[in-house]
């Protein structure tokens, strides 16, 4: 019982609401010399399992990259930039942005994501476009935030099937041989291209009647 002290570590500082890296690593030390490691052992399995998974590491660290830009303005500009834009509508840009989520994902170029790309970048472009004539309100603003997540949903969701080495694309295909059923992986990404097209058109759809809902009350 002593070897899941551990987990109880973890589950007090995440209550506590205490730095959520310290507690994993005080967790992982004190389970480590509750089985009877050593601290060598013990630092020597935190650098190895840091190291075969550093990739995930490399992503941790755009957080606080786009937290520093939004600090230096990005959010600001991203709404600047669209006011200049007169013609531009909240719905218009949320279509084109799942339009473009859908392709960059179809041909595997991750450059999106909710908190990378949509929270500092699209949200405000979206939200500026739609304050042409007054301020939104606090709960338009929330549709329009909600909005944008999902054109990331849709674009990610319906689009990354398209690309025929998607781990979704790969998951059917193994799934289907371990059931005795062969099937090209290109057949695969090719019957995902309509409801990829369907996705972009329906959500173009709701935005033309979300910028309806918003011009009937005066934005």
């Amino acid at each position: 019982m002593l070897k899941l002290i551990g987990v109880l570590i973890i589950i007090i500082g995440f209550i506590l609401k205490l730095d959520a890296i310290a507690v994993v690593v005080i967790s992982g030390l004190a389970t480590g010399l509750a089985g009877g490691l050593s601290l060598e052992d013990i630092f020597s399995t935190l650098g190895n399992a840091f190291v075969q998974t550093r990739y995930v590491s490399v992503t941790v660290l755009t957080i606080p990259v786009i937290a520093l830009l939004e600090r230096n303005g990005l959010r600001e500009t991203a709404g600047r930039v669209i006011m200049k834009i007169h013609n531009a509508t909240c719905g218009g840009i949320l279509s084109l942005f799942v339009l473009m989520r859908t392709v960059t994902v179809a041909l595997s170029i991750l450059i999106s994501g909710p908190v990378q790309f949509v929270r500092p970048v699209i949200f405000p472009m979206a939200k500026a476009a739609a304050e042409r004539r007054k301020p939104l309100s606090d709960k338009l603003n929330d549709q329009v935030k909600a909005m944008a997540s999902a054109m990331e949903n849709y674009g990610n969701f319906f689009g990354q099937n398209i690309f025929i080495a998607s781990s979704g694309v790969l998951l059917i295909v193994g799934t289907l041989q371990e059931l005795g059923i062969e099937i090209d992986p290109y057949h695969v990404a090719m019957a995902c291209i309509p409801m990829g097209i369907s996705s972009v058109v329906l959500a173009s759809i709701q935005n033309i009647f979300f910028d309806l809902f918003l011009k009937k009350r005066g934005y």
